[in-house]
C-alpha cells in the first residue's frame, strides 16, 4: 500500500470514528437524559473529546487531521501538495458519512435520515469561525512549538470546551457538518443549515492560516519541521 493511500485510509478510519462519537453518544445520551438538554451536551462532549484524544494518538504516525479546513491550511502552508490534500479531504469527508450511517444502524435508527434540525443564525455562524480559529491555533500552535506528542490532549480538550463556550457547539468541521446532515438525532444539522456552517468555517480556517503564519513564521528547528509533515499530513 502506497503511503498517500494508508494516509487516506488513516483519515477515513479515524474521521468515521470521530463522527461515530458525536452522533453515537447524542443518540445515547438523548435516551438515557431525554429531559436534560444541558445533561445531554455534556455526555456528547465528554464522549468527542475523549474520542479525538484517543483516535489522535493512535492515528498520529499515519496520518490525524480528520478535518478539510486542517488539511487545507496543511496546503496552504506548502506541508501538502494538491493531490494529497484532495484525496486526504475525499477520504475525511466519506469517512464522516460511514461514520454517521454506522451510528445510526448501531443504535436502530434508518442508516440515513436527514436531519430537521435547524441551525441558523448570524450568532451560530460566528461561533463556527471562533471554534475553527480557535482548534487551528491549538493545532498548529502545539505542533509548530515542538510539542507534537501533545496535540491529541491539547485538541480533545479544547473541543470538549469548545462545545460549551461556542453558540453553535463547535462543529469547526466540513466533513463532520456533512456527516450529521444525514442523522435525525441530537447531533444531527438540517442539510439546509450545514451550506453557511461550511462557510463559516472555511472563514475561520482563513482567519487561523493568517494567525499561525503571524504566531508561527518558522520552525524553530528541523526536528520540528519533521514532526510537522508527519503529524499533519
Amino acid at each position: 500500500m502506497s503511503v498517500l493511500a494508508r494516509r487516506a485510509l488513516a483519515e477515513f478510519i479515524g474521521t468515521a470514528f470521530l463522527v461515530m462519537a458525536v452522533v453515537g453518544s447524542g443518540v445515547m445520551a438523548s435516551r438515557l437524559s431525554p429531559d436534560d438538554v444541558g445533561l445531554q451536551l455534556l455526555q456528547n462532549s465528554l464522549a468527542t473529546g475523549a474520542a479525538l484524544v484517543a483516535l489522535i494518538v493512535a492515528l498520529q504516525p499515519v496520518s490525524a487531521s480528520f478535518n478539510p479546513v486542517v488539511t487545507l491550511v496543511e496546503r496552504a502552508l506548502g506541508m501538502l501538495d494538491t493531490r494529497t490534500a484532495a484525496v486526504l479531504i475525499g477520504a475525511q469527508i466519506l469517512g464522516g458519512l460511514a461514520g454517521t450511517v454506522v451510528a445510526n444502524v448501531m443504535f436502530g435508527l434508518d442508516a440515513v435520515t436527514f436531519s430537521t434540525h435547524e441551525r441558523t443564525g448570524e450568532g451560530l455562524w460566528l461561533g463556527e469561525v471562533i471554534a475553527t480559529v480557535g482548534l487551528l491555533l491549538v493545532v498548529f500552535g502545539t505542533v509548530r512549538s515542538g510539542r507534537a506528542d501533545r496535540v491529541a490532549f491539547a485538541v480533545g480538550g479544547y473541543i470538549t470546551a469548545a462545545y460549551w463556550f461556542t453558540s453553535s457547539t463547535s462543529f469547526a468541521n466540513p466533513a463532520v457538518t456533512i456527516a450529521r446532515t444525514v442523522t435525525d438525532s441530537f447531533a444531527g444539522i438540517a442539510p439546509s443549515s450545514a451550506p453557511a456552517f461550511i462557510l463559516a468555517q472555511l472563514a475561520g480556517g482563513a482567519v487561523g492560516y493568517v494567525l499561525v503564519r503571524f504566531l508561527y513564521p518558522t520552525l524553530a528547528t528541523s526536528a520540528v519541521a519533521a514532526a510537522d509533515r508527519k503529524v499533519l499530513s
